[in-house]
């Protein structure tokens, strides 16, 4: 049984809701102060992500004009469906970095980046999520020069979000050539690449990048919540999941940044945690608060340009980051 919860409007809507849904093969559980409960028969999509997806988090009934309100905010989905993390979260705190500039660096560059953060004390270093494989800096020679450099025990995430036909060729590929961890852009590339660089078996974790997640979540009437985005990306075999950051530079919430902390973190049958993300704004002179106000273990804490911006560069800045917290390698 795959059970779904709207913010639903107006009252009595939620029969055209499982109607415009699943054609009647579903049960109104509860409906009352402006939210729906219905239940789906889950072998009506099976192990299918993108019809589930297509079906109750952003199907058609958010395009239904007898609705004023239709806002997924709850998704509980039964053990098993889905794979969940390869790599639970572990009960530490971690410090993360983004190579940036976004475009124009070349391999060496990248690597310097990467080995600089690594030094700074980070053990997740990842490619931005519009970096992909540009002719100044090719995926597989990016990957190489990286590979040479890095520490035992970093975690370098190399984007390979691009056509999704060959996405897992091409992270098997980076894997074999010296990435010890592969980013996704989960949701312009479809939450079905998370599940299935999972199911590939890399043997390395996968970091999901929430771009492209915004034009879903950030309508408080239509759409899907982001929590629901995060536990569904966790679901789907994503290690590290963003979260947002308390009071950042991204459109959560300190409301919302819980309850995705929460969809991370929470017990599920089946699936272990993933590691919740902090970013967005975050850096030296925050990273202590995030940590606080996210209540400590199963965390990376990922800084990009405040770290940058640190008088003494990148290196001085993830330094600075790691000691506000009291972690290290």
């Amino acid at each position: 049984m795959i059970r779904a919860t709207w913010e639903l409007e107006p009252h009595g809507a939620a029969a055209r809701l499982v109607a415009v849904a699943s054609a009647g093969r579903a049960t109104v559980v509860d409906e009352g102060g402006g939210r729906a409960v219905v239940d789906f028969d889950e072998d009506d999509w099976g192990r299918n992500l993108p019809l589930l997806l297509a079906a109750v988090v952003v199907g058609e009934a958010a395009e239904d004009r007898s609705f004023t309100r239709c806002r997924l905010v709850d998704l509980e989905l039964p053990a098993g469906l889905l794979p969940g993390p390869a790599c639970p979260a572990p009960p530490t705190v971690a410090v993360g970095a983004i190579v940036k500039p976004e475009l124009g660096l070349a391999p060496s560059e990248v690597a310097g980046v990467v080995t600089a953060a690594a030094r700074g004390g980070a053990t997740v270093v990842k490619d931005d999520e519009v970096l992909g494989d540009p002719a100044w800096c090719r995926l597989e020679d990016r990957v190489r020069a990286v590979a040479e450099r890095l520490p035992p025990g970093v975690a370098y995430c190399a984007n390979v979000t691009g056509p999704v036909d060959t996405l897992v060729d091409r992270a098997r590929r980076v894997v074999e050539l010296g990435a010890t961890g592969v980013m996704v852009d989960a949701f312009t590339s479809g939450l079905d690449a998370v599940r299935a660089l999972r199911q590939a078996g890399l043997g390395v974790p996968i970091l999901a990048h929430r771009v492209g997640s915004g034009p879903w979540a950030r309508n408080t009437h239509f759409g899907v919540s982001g929590a629901v985005l995060a536990r569904l990306t966790r679901l789907a075999g994503a290690d590290y999941v963003l979260v947002g950051a308390f009071a950042g530079t991204m459109f959560d919430t300190d409301a919302d940044v819980r309850a995705q902390l929460r969809a991370v973190r929470e017990p599920l049958v089946g699936a272990g945690p993933a590691t919740a993300v902090l970013g967005g704004g975050v850096g030296p002179h925050n990273a202590a608060f995030q940590v606080a106000a996210a209540g400590g273990a199963g965390l990376l804490v990922l800084v990009g340009s405040a770290a940058y911006a640190h008088p003494g560069g990148l290196e001085a800045g993830v330094r600075a980051t790691v000691e506000a917290i009291g972690c290290g390698r």
